[in-house]
């Protein structure tokens, strides 16, 4: 299973309202740059894979939902998956979770999930995200 890890700066954006969880695009990518907490803040501070074989740049997108109950907000995104055709995809370490949506920042991260290693994805093999391992699953809770 790959290890949740938090940007920094998402916290900042959080409060100040960056995000809208209710009508922005959120989407996964894959990188092997090896991520920093406090200085990646935005897609360009941390290269995506090339484009090709079943990745799309940009990644995919994952459709993120909220609840609340308790005073506990927690955020689910369903499950993206890619499969390499026609060659290899990768190689990759994570994968990287922003929003598409704003402009300014644009493309704020808000997490990363480690694999551990660089995978390779040969042809026919896939790879699928999924957050606390279900789809949809919790990418996050607010207490």
């Amino acid at each position: 299973m790959a290890t949740y890890n938090k940007f920094q700066q998402f916290s900042e954006d959080l409060v100040e309202g960056v995000h809208d969880f209710d009508a922005h695009t959120f989407k996964v990518y894959l990188s092997n740059a090896a991520p920093s907490a406090s200085a990646d803040a935005v897609k360009t501070d941390m290269a995506e894979i090339s484009a090709g074989n079943g990745y799309t740049a940009g990644g995919a997108t994952t459709t993120i939902a909220t609840s609340e109950t308790g005073g506990t907000t927690t955020v689910t995104g369903t499950e993206v998956t890619w499969t390499a055709t026609g060659g290899s995809i990768g190689p990759f370490q994570y994968a990287v979770l922003y929003n598409d949506t704003p402009t300014s920042p644009a493309d704020p991260l808000i997490a990363w999930f480690d694999y551990g290693s660089a995978l390779t994805l040969l042809v026919g093999e896939s790879l699928t995200v999924r957050f606390n391992s279900a789809s949809p699953g919790t990418v996050f809770t607010l207490a």
